[in-house]
């Protein structure tokens, strides 16, 4: 079909669109099919295909931003409590994070914990006797000091985000595959989203478009704010025999080298990489899967003779490592909801009621506010610094 020919095919409205099925989008339709009509448009068979069904799912408190962390704690009493009929089962089980340091790295885990307990106080020095004592395969020689996040947690990552898209869709919001937006434009104030199969309008487009959210924008006639998408490598190699794994925390490098927990009757990896990528179907190279091998043994006691599977996932971030949630300040009705990072999980219900609260009040929600974060924090204007660019984008509205 060309794109002259989308212009016969019939307009389905609704009030908002919202453009990607991951968590992002799906934590959006959630909230806001509340109070409005809501299509939800994802271009896989299935929603959650990237980076959402490639997380590691751990729900720290103690990682990234300040805001991204002040995000986090918005988004703990949800995990923990979900509404009465979200899911069938917990969405959080204990596990605990160990940062752990090498004598190099010593000064740099001083600032890390200094850092940490500005907003989580439980976070606390740990003997390096009891790292090794609850992490049997640490390196006495490798470890020289260690802290512990007694309350960090391990998400349920596909019960979180079926929860949301079970929840929107019995708030009667449509949930539509396989519908990749191939043109976007804007008519009579209202947005038209082409997919090749269908066109759909709505006032206000969210953009959850994730690792593919600056080519949505260009594909509005918007301009872009600049996102970059990092490829991440995870990969799993069998758990050895005879080594006890009951207890074991998620175990991170100071340095952001590397990290890894137990993952069922396996063990989780990842050598924490982020090269910078074209939004792709991003899959797992064998030097960084080399790497990860080679940085995990010289840490532990583990010998890795087999993968039993690699991947990658894309984390995507704007330039001051934030979120961009926001209306766009040039672009009537054109929602940013886009550069979560490594975050989006753990951020996704603070994230959502902050992207339901600004379209529907132009506000935060209270206790997020409470938290110091900051409506400017998100907002994409704080990306968009040409002088030039108000008056060049002015005739998206006309």
């Amino acid at each position: 079909m060309t794109l002259s020919s989308f212009s016969s095919l019939e307009i389905d409205r609704a009030d908002i669109l919202v453009v990607g099925g991951g968590m992002a989008g799906a934590s959006a339709a959630w909230e806001l099919s509340a109070f409005a009509k809501v299509i939800l448009l994802e271009r896989e068979e299935q929603c959650g295909y990237h980076a959402t069904g490639r997380s590691a799912a751990s729900f720290t408190e103690n990682y990234g931003s300040t805001t991204i962390r002040r995000l986090a704690m918005a988004s703990r009493a949800f995990l923990e409590h979900p509404p009465e009929g979200f899911c069938e089962h917990p969405l959080m089980k204990p596990r605990g994070m160990i940062t752990i340091a090498r004598e190099d790295q010593l000064d740099l885990l001083d600032e890390e914990l200094d850092r940490a307990r500005q907003l989580v106080p439980s976070i606390r020095p740990m003997e390096v006797k009891e790292a090794l004592d609850r992490v049997s395969v640490l390196r006495p020689d490798y470890v020289a000091a260690a802290i512990i996040e007694p309350d960090s947690r391990e998400i349920d990552v596909n019960g979180l985000h079926q929860g949301f898209l079970r929840g929107a869709r019995k708030r009667g919001a449509r949930v539509i595959t396989g519908a990749g937006v191939q043109a976007i434009s804007r008519q009579g104030g209202e947005w038209i989203v082409d997919t090749g199969k269908e066109r759909y309008g709505a006032s206000i487009l969210v953009n959850a478009a994730g690792a593919w959210a600056d080519g949505i924008a260009a594909m509005a006639d918007v301009s872009p704010v600049g996102l970059t998408p990092l490829r991440r490598t995870a990969f799993n190699i069998p758990m050895p025999e005879g080594v006890a794994t009951s207890g074991w925390p998620l175990v991170n490098d100071v340095g952001g080298e590397f990290y890894f927990k137990p993952d069922a009757a396996q063990i989780f990896v990842s050598p924490a990489d982020a090269t910078p990528s074209e939004p792709v179907d991003a899959y797992a190279e064998d030097i960084d899967v080399a790497i990860g091998v080679d940085r995990l043994e010289k840490a532990t006691t583990l010998k890795v003779d087999r993968v039993t599977h690699s991947w990658a996932g894309l984390r995507t971030f704007a330039a001051d490592g934030s979120p961009v949630v926001g209306f766009d300040p040039v672009a009537d009705g054109f929602f940013w909801l886009a550069g979560q990072g490594g975050y989006g999980i753990k951020t996704a219900a603070a994230l959502a009621r902050t992207c339901a609260e600004l379209i529907r009040f132009q506000r935060l929600p209270a206790d997020i506010q409470a938290l110091g974060v900051q409506p400017d924090e998100l907002a994409p204007a704080r990306l968009m610094h040409s002088p030039s660019r108000e008056t060049t984008r002015t005739g998206i509205n006309a």
